[in-house]
């Protein structure tokens, strides 16, 4: 897991749901950090650095065009 990449961070979970959906269809391997933490003490987001989208080096390409889909003005799915 040191190995992974942080590619974005997010506040809170719901911020982030139709990506994680996206990247396990893609199959990208990845894992968000601090997840559970701030899922239980909200508020404490902005404390503990947000909640880090880490991704395994050889899919980094592959991840950051769903970003770049999602994060499209046109898109449906955009994400916060």
């Amino acid at each position: 897991m040191k190995d992974y990449i942080c590619l974005a961070t997010f506040t809170y979970p719901y911020e982030y749901f139709v990506l994680r959906l996206k990247f396990e269809d893609a199959g990208i391997r990845h894992y968000f950090q601090n997840e559970t933490l701030i899922g239980l003490i909200p508020l404490s987001s902005v404390a503990f650095g947000g909640i880090r989208l880490m991704v395994h080096p050889s899919y980094i390409s592959k991840a950051k065009e769903i970003i770049d889909s999602l994060n499209d003005k046109s898109s449906h799915l955009r994400i916060v």
